[in-house]
Parts: C-alpha cells; sequence; structure tokens
C-alpha cells in the first residue's frame, strides 16, 4: 500500500516559526544592551540580575568609559570586570540604582544544540538598536583565530546575518537561551558568521569576575610549525608527522632553565602530541601552572625528554 505523505500547510509553518523567533525575543531582547564606548560600540547581554553583561573583549579593551544602554532607553555607566582577548570575551557591570534589578538571559549548554535548528541573533548593527536576525546553525566546533593570534576552539558558525555593531549581543535558541557571544562574520561572504560557544562564555565570565583576567601558562619560547620527514618519524616511532621548531628560547624562562635550545622541535608536552604552535597553546593551561611538566624534543636527530616548570603568562608573552 502506497502510503501518502500528510499535506503540510506552509502557512502553518511559517507561522510557528516566526511565533518560535518572536518568543525567544520576547524572553531574551530586554536583557540585549547597547555599549556606547569612545571609538565606537557594540553590544551585550545581561546575564545575572545585578547587571554583569558579557561582550567581546574587541569591544572595550580600549574604552576608558563604558555606557550602557538598555532596549527601554536607559542608559548608565559600567565598569569593566576583566576581559580576555585569546577568546573575545569581556565582563563589564552596569552601575545601577541601589536595588535596580535588571532584566537578564540564561546560559544555555552549548553542547545541546545540533546542526541546522534555528539560531537568532540580537544586537546593534552599525548602532540601529535592538535589530533581530535569524538562521540556522551551520556548524559547530569550529576555530577561529582571536586578534590576539590565538585560536579560539569550540565556535558556533551560524548563517544569522550579523554586521558591525552585533559584536557582543547574544545567539539564542527559540527556547530563549543564550548558546553563543557574537564575535565575527567573514567579509564580504554571506552568512559567514560566529559565536563563541556559551559553554567557554559562562567559564570565562566565572574567571574574570573572580580574577579579573584568564590564567594560563607559558614556557617562553618562539616557533613556528615544522613537518617531520614520514620516514624518519616511521624509523624512531614517533607519533606525529609535525612539531614546532624552536626558533628562540627567552633568557630565564621556564623553557630556558630547562636546557631547551634553539633548533629544537617539540614533539610533545605533558604527555600529549604537540604538532604545531596551536596545539601547544591549548597545552598551557592554568592547571599547568608550577607543575613539573616533560616536554619530548628533537635535537639533532636525537629524542630528549626535558622537564620544565611552566610559569604564568602574561598576554604579550610567547607559548
Amino acid at each position: 500500500m502506497n502510503i501518502q505523505p500528510l499535506p503540510i500547510d506552509d502557512n502553518e509553518l511559517l507561522d510557528a516559526y516566526s511565533q518560535a523567533v518572536i518568543r525567544a525575543v520576547d524572553a531574551v531582547g530586554p536583557a540585549v544592551v547597547k555599549l556606547d564606548v569612545e571609538h565606537g560600540g557594540g553590544s551585550g547581554v545581561c546575564f545575572t540580575p545585578d547587571g554583569l553583561i558579557l561582550t567581546n573583549s574587541h569591544v572595550v579593551e580600549r574604552a576608558g568609559r563604558v555606557t550602557v544602554v538598555l532596549p527601554d532607553g536607559r542608559s548608565m555607566r559600567a565598569d569593566r570586570v576583566g576581559a580576555d582577548a585569546d577568546t573575545d570575551l569581556a565582563v563589564v557591570r552596569a552601575v545601577s540604582s541601589p536595588g535596580e534589578s535588571l532584566p537578564w538571559a540564561t546560559l544555555g549548554d552549548s553542547r545541546s544544540i545540533r546542526v541546522g535548528q534555528v539560531a537568532i541573533a540580537i544586537g546593534n548593527p552599525y548602532g540601529f538598536q535592538h535589530s533581530v536576525t535569524a538562521g540556522v546553525v551551520s556548524a559547530l566546533g569550529r576555530s577561529l583565530r582571536s586578534r590576539s593570534g590565538r585560536l579560539i576552539d569550540d565556535v558556533i558558525q551560524t548563517d544569522a546575518s550579523l554586521n558591525p555593531g552585533n559584536s557582543g549581543g547574544p545567539l539564542v535558541t527559540t527556547r530563549g537561551e543564550v548558546i553563543g557571544i557574537n564575535t565575527a562574520m567573514i567579509m564580504p561572504a554571506q552568512g559567514l558568521c560566529f559565536a563563541v560557544a556559551s559553554n567557554t562564555a559562562r567559564f570565562v565570565a566565572a574567571r574574570l569576575i573572580r580574577d579579573g583576567r584568564i590564567r594560563r601558562s607559558y614556557i617562553g619560547v618562539a616557533g613556528q610549525n615544522v613537518s617531520i620527514p614520514r620516514a624518519y618519524a616511521r624509523a624512531n616511532h614517533l607519533a606525529v608527522s609535525s612539531g614546532v621548531l624552536v626558533v628562540s628560547v627567552e633568557s630565564g624562562s621556564p623553557a630556558a632553565d630547562a636546557g631547551v635550545q634553539d633548533g629544537d622541535v617539540i614533539l610533545a608536552f605533558a604527555g600529549e602530541a604537540v604538532t604545531g604552535i596551536d596545539e601547544l597553546h591549548r597545552r598551557l593551561t592554568e592547571d599547568r601552572i608550577g607543575v613539573p611538566s616533560p616536554v619530548t624534543v628533537l635535537r639533532r636527530l636525537e629524542r630528549r625528554t626535558l622537564t620544565v616548570v611552566p610559569a604564568e603568562s602574561s598576554r604579550q608573552r610567547q607559548p
């Protein structure tokens, strides 16, 4: 028996889609703010009732004064809590009247989202306050290079249109949950827009509120990616086909103290393979600060293991 598909009323589908977007905007929209700074501006989303706002680092990094403008027209000063250029995230606090509670949105679980689901961006493109665009989640787990040079991992790709001024605003599900902080678009491409995942934003925001910064470790080398000949890797039982060629070692750094030399090729750090600079960056986390860690290097075709004790990094340092 040939079973015919049930007829679908396109108008019903469109109406359901519209209602879903409207509900999400009604839920999150009041928490989306405009940030005015001396040399531009952007967007942000309030995520606590006492006025903590998530935005992009590049929106407020050079701001001496930040003004928050709410959708209802109220404006107030905001103080910078902390910023992390490596994830392009920042937290500011709106200075509201005593006892005043601001509208706030819920940070969702970005691990639960699916490619193809509806994604809604709310922000202030080109100063047009409280604009809404909608699309879908185009891809998950992307990597995007931040302005500091490090890769931001677990980035959400969407075709919800973003423009200058959307930076720092939320990417939202139809359930009204913030799943990302909009950070970049590729111009002049159409529909290639990116948001830092909400789980990353939650972690970074917690650290910025606690410490005012994100702590990372460093060992003090300048390096470049280099390939290892396949025949040599096979003959020496190397698990990687590339590594980090050490171009220079910072004097007095953890790497110098451990005996790392110019010309060494770093193959592994703390028991994990290192295939390039970005991989080494990922390994140099807060929990490695002060912890003796084995570093496997290739020196004049001889494999050696050195012990390095990473120190706390500042933003200007090499890995």
